[in-house]
């Protein structure tokens, strides 16, 4: 009888810890690291030859939006295509629970826009059968999962459920109803929530609900936030996520305001004496300062006690996008209100030249998501087929197509868009810095972590879940900015500690069997430098795709869910629950019965 399930043979192990790789064996047994060094011949049942591949822990991804997607891709894809093993759901305060089931509609219609989540997708594919957070919880422990999951408590629903959304998005809320939201939130951190989540980007918020109002969190009053915080200082656990501006708006980078949004994530820390991630730190070309600042504050406030952690992006990805999909550019009202309603409504707005001045005034506000998204920047991709008269622009900037033509890049992108019937593509640059050295720098810090996939949201624009394929190879493989080690920490074992996976993150005997092998020369994103367009959503709905190529095993709690980039159709995964994320025994038994 073999001594293992499986045993990986002869690979570069790189345990994540940023202890030097070595080359040796791992033997894995009921879903858990039984053996890590030099393993008899024919100990395993079956045996995988990982000589010239590098065996490394999965991939902890924190930053993503699979709530609804999960219920019928069991992979999170593209997350799951790129070595991801473990996912948190429910950041930026999104999500669908608690919901009363007269506000379901309400809630699917928010995470269209906000998220960019197709709404027949989320009304097909999402049997809904829960009410309070407990039950979402079950939910996801029921269905099958080829990764493992772990859910935040979502603030705006939690504030819609307890106060109402009218009252949600218009004033604080009272005592009593700071004290049920505070009840809740111990009722789901007991049945085993991480924390809880929270987006504040103010009145113009980049993220809108699908009316182009602010979401409920986006200008909830601080002492809201602060009592939910009080709940998890008085438990001595859990962690918060949050989506707040940190001076990286160009439009609200004055010292000023940086100094009063770092001042509440400072006192957050504080008050809830627990852990703070942080979003989102970003290398910019254009402001080469700012994660450096950022790096510096952050590692500050550790100095101080006050434990904040950065969630870097470091993916070198762009937005391609039509003018009938966009909501990135809801930071601007005038913009906002361009984009809203049917087509047909939006075709009008957008030909109607009286409202082109207020357009052009706030066009330098479009750059909240970096300056490369701005109009005078933006390449035309695509125009829609037999469309003679567009097809000359193609492959053109708009800034070229303004200056030829002597208009302003507003008025061409405008005109375009308009005469393809909102079907013409542009393409922005780079959304983050493509200068290895800055990238370096921010992944390189240990207050950093990886990633900022937003895997599962805005579908139809960009693909941020290739981040750990791009930066093994970007950094570590074609630059080597970073070593295997600095990448595996950062993609690994700092994202799990990060988030309380305390056993997760890195390969250790006892510790589940979650391990990516993978061809470290060969390894790349699929393709590279463009998209495929994958109809494999609900209703026939479409969204962009990086598929990775590279991965000869991935492994999930011991089972292997991809080999050579194949899915098996294995569901492994684990809903990973509150305090029984520390127990890997505990998660294996979990699994088995």
């Amino acid at each position: 009888m073999a001594q293992y399930d499986v045993v990986v043979r002869g690979g570069t192990i790189v345990d994540g810890t940023q202890l030097p790789r070595f080359k040796g064996d791992v033997g894995i047994k009921d879903g858990l690291i039984a053996k890590i060094g030099r393993i008899p011949a024919g100990a395993g049942e079956r045996e995988l030859p990982a000589e010239g591949l590098v065996v490394a822990p999965g991939f902890v991804d924190l930053h993503t939006h699979y709530d609804a997607q999960i219920h019928w891709d069991p992979y999170c894809t593209i997350s799951g295509w790129h070595g991801v093993t473990s996912v948190v759901l429910g950041n930026c305060g999104f999500g669908f629970a608690p919901c009363h089931p007269q506000d379901r509609e309400r809630s699917l219609l928010m995470m269209t826009r906000n998220e960019q989540i197709p709404y027949d997708s989320m009304k097909e594919g999402m049997p809904w059968n829960w009410i309070t957070f407990p039950e979402w919880l079950e939910n996801l422990q029921r269905i099958p999962k080829g990764v493992n999951i772990v859910s935040f408590v979502p603030v705006s629903p939690l504030m819609v459920y307890v106060m109402g959304l009218e009252a949600a998005k218009s004033r604080p809320a009272t005592k009593a109803e700071q004290k049920e939201m505070q009840r809740l939130l111990n009722e789901a951190m007991d049945a085993g929530a991480l924390g809880f989540s929270v987006q504040r980007l103010g009145e113009h918020s980049l993220q809108a609900d699908f009316d182009g109002t602010p979401m409920p969190t986006d200008c909830m009053a601080d002492e809201d936030v602060l009592v939910l915080a009080d709940v998890l200082r008085e438990r001595g656990e859990g962690f918060i996520q949050i989506t707040q501006a940190q001076g990286g708006d160009p439009v609200r980078s004055g010292d000023a305001v940086k100094s009063a949004d770092r001042a509440f994530l400072e006192t957050l820390a504080e008050r809830s004496q627990r852990p703070v991630l942080h979003n989102v730190i970003a290398a910019s070309d254009d402001r080469p300062e700012f994660h450096k600042s950022e790096i510096e504050w952050v590692r500050d406030c550790n100095d101080r006690g006050l434990r904040i952690i950065g969630q870097g992006a470091c993916v070198r990805t762009w937005f391609s996008f039509t003018l009938d999909l966009w909501n990135l550019y809801d930071h601007s009202p005038a913009w906002n209100e361009l984009t809203q309603g049917t087509r047909e409504e939006r075709l009008t707005r957008m030909a109607d030249p009286a409202r082109r001045g207020q357009l052009k005034e706030e066009e330098p506000m479009l750059a909240s998501i970096g300056e490369r998204t701005r109009p005078k920047n933006l390449t035309i991709v695509r125009v829609p087929d037999g469309s003679v008269d567009l097809g000359k622009y193609v492959g053109r900037k708009l800034s070229d197509i303004a200056e030829d033509e002597g208009k302003d890049p507003v008025d061409a992108m405008l005109d375009i868009a308009v005469a393809g019937n909102l079907d013409v593509e542009f393409r922005g640059g780079d959304a983050t810095s493509t200068n290895p050295d800055m990238v370096a720098e921010l992944m390189r810090d240990p207050f950093i972590v990886a990633g900022v996939s937003d895997g599962g949201a805005h579908v139809k624009f960009f693909t941020g879940g290739s981040y750990t394929t791009d930066l093994l190879t970007w950094l570590v493989r074609d630059t080597g900015k970073l070593t295997l080690e600095e990448a595996h920490f950062h993609l690994s074992y700092l994202p799990a500690q990060a988030a309380g996976f305390s056993d997760r993150g890195f390969l250790k005997e006892g510790a589940p069997a979650d391990i990516v092998v993978y061809d470290l020369e060969n390894l790349k994103r699929v393709p590279e430098w463009d998209y495929e367009i994958a109809h494999d959503f609900p209703a026939d709905e479409w969204r962009r795709v990086q598929r990775a190529q590279g991965y000869r095993w991935v492994m999930v709690n011991g089972t292997i869910t991809f080999e050579d980039d194949e899915c098996t159709g294995a569901t492994p995964g684990q809903l990973l629950l509150n305090r029984r994320i520390f127990s890997a025994r505990e998660s294996a038994a979990m699994a088995a019965g």
